[in-house]
């Protein structure tokens, strides 16, 4: 970012808006700027006024107009960091100041003055849009956070880390600010008296839950709780290793995600956490309805501050659950939100084709006719999944899983017995049978049989029966746009056919 910075003032650049949550390092990149490219510098904030950094005087302005005023009367050659200004042009702005900020923007064009507008978003009035370039800053790598591990360890010498232990505490800071990543490694030395990772993790859950895009899901699961889907699971069980420096020295790109839809509760969010499992990565969960802000640009720097954090901490799993909430009405975003579920979707899709960090996307949808033709296009996802109502076999397994899964032993029921009796049924909707059938058996004080499952199915109306058209109608768009997640059954006889004949 240095670099690109040195490039925009170098060719003119009048007004560059800065995005980033980190105001320190940023401030201590743009010094290192100025001494580089021969620029003066001067800081205003609201509450400082403006301050020369080069002599240390500082003019006590603390209004933005006066700001911009005493602007044009700074020699050429100049940086002006001006703090939190975006908050003065967001909602509703005083269009003197916006009128006044264009004049000073074009002056300082011809004056070799470039205004950095420093703040976490970027909000800018229609009428600054095409005068103010925006760039944002990437969150801390490698080289940014070393430092500030190799500054606590000097501070706390009783403190003796491996070259491994080195290498887990600063893949555990990635995706932290600077600042965040400090934080948890002192308060980890705080809590148990040397750098645990763990908490690097419990602190980065936090930091990343706060800000309402992304959260961190901390509930591993196996490849092997995921009741059939044997074609979903081995294509996934391929490409397991598919992040590693093998796969790279390869030659093989970092796959890019999967879109998986069908029937609710046919386990499309299972197959997502095991995916992480599988790449043995950790998951991060978008939370695609919190990405629309009602300020202007704050979706599309809500998705470029997601894709940000998924991009540090990468390898990772993304997960976009229901993302036909997100992105279904962009065909007519034009006409009811002024463009921007377009402008989201188009700055999405362009990530997705060019991406080459290891960021694996799962989607997950039930509605996925409602979806834009360009996000199914091939070079966006490495594939497209159907997931059906699971047969007599998936039934089977769904049935062990979820006996297993609260305490007892599948072999004490007739599972094949149980697969045929809920024909119709999702992984959900078996689920809550067996739950139920729970209950029954805890309040007779006794144990659950399949009498008591059998008792629960006769009350029971699963999804197929209300749902009949909309599922006919999914498996009717699915069939020739996507790959079955099951092996079809008549595909299986051919199969057995083929061996038998072959022998």
């Amino acid at each position: 970012m240095k670099t690109k910075l040195i490039h925009y003032i170098r060719a003119g650049y009048a007004g560059l808006s800065i995005v980033s949550p980190e105001e320190q390092r940023v401030e201590a990149i743009i010094k290192q700027v100025a001494g580089e490219v021969g620029y003066g510098l001067h800081a205003w904030s609201v509450t400082d006024g403006l301050l020369d950094t080069v002599n240390g005087t500082i003019k006590e302005i603390n209004d933005p107009m006066d700001v911009l005023l005493a602007i044009e009367g700074l020699p050429e050659k100049n940086l002006i960091l001006l703090r939190d200004f975006h908050l003065f042009l967001g909602n509703d702005p005083n269009p003197v100041l916006v009128r006044k900020l264009k004049d000073v923007l074009h002056r300082s064009k011809t004056e070799a003055k470039t205004m950095l507008l420093l703040g976490c978003r970027c909000e800018l009035p229609p009428e600054l849009q095409r005068e103010v370039t925006t760039l944002t800053f990437s969150l801390p790598g490698r080289e940014e956070l070393e430092p500030v591990l190799e500054g606590l360890l000097e501070s706390a010498p009783q403190l003796k880390l491996k070259p491994q232990e080195r290498e887990q505490l600063l893949e555990a800071t990635r995706g932290l600010t600077t600042i965040e990543a400090e934080n948890a490694l002192a308060l980890s030395i705080v809590e148990t008296g040397k750098m645990v990772p763990a908490i690097i993790h419990r602190e980065k859950a936090h930091a990343l839950k706060q800000n309402g895009l992304l959260e961190i899901v901390d509930s591993p699961v196996s490849i092997a709780a995921v009741g059939g889907l044997d074609q979903l699971k081995g294509w996934l069980q391929k490409r397991k290793t598919a992040f590693s420096k093998e796969a790279k020295a390869y030659g093989l790109p970092a796959p890019k995600g999967m879109l998986v839809f069908g029937v609710s509760g046919t386990g499309k969010s299972l197959t997502a956490k095991a995916t992480a499992s599988v790449f043995d990565v950790p998951l991060l969960r978008l939370d695609v309805g919190r990405l629309f802000g009602s300020l202007v640009g704050q979706t599309e720097s809500n998705l470029r501050l997601a894709i940000q954090t998924a991009e540090a901490i990468a390898p990772v799993c993304l997960w976009l659950d229901e993302i036909e909430k997100a992105f279904s009405g962009s065909k007519s975003s034009g006409q009811t939100d002024g463009g921007t579920s377009a402008r989201a979707f188009g700055s999405f899709l362009s990530w997705m084709q060019e991406k080459t960090s290891s960021v694996f996307v799962v989607a997950t949808a039930n509605e996925v006719s409602q979806l834009p033709p360009e996000l199914l296009r091939r070079g966006r996802f490495d594939e497209v999944w159907f997931v059906d109502l699971p047969n007599q076999q998936e039934r089977e397994s769904i049935w062990s899983i979820q006996i297993q899964k609260y305490g007892r032993k599948a072999r004490e029921f007739d599972t094949t017995q149980l697969a045929r009796v809920t024909e119709g049924l999702t992984g959900a909707e078996i689920e809550q049978v067996w739950i139920e059938a729970m209950h029954e058996a805890f309040q007779e004080k006794t144990e659950p049989s399949d009498l008591t499952i059998s008792s629960v199915l006769n009350e029971f109306v699963p999804l197929s029966k209300l749902m009949g058209e909309e599922i006919e109608g999914l498996r009717r768009w699915a069939k020739g746009r996507a790959r079955p997640a099951t092996t079809p059954v008549i595909e299986r006889r051919s199969r057995k056919l083929s061996l038998k004949e072959g022998a």
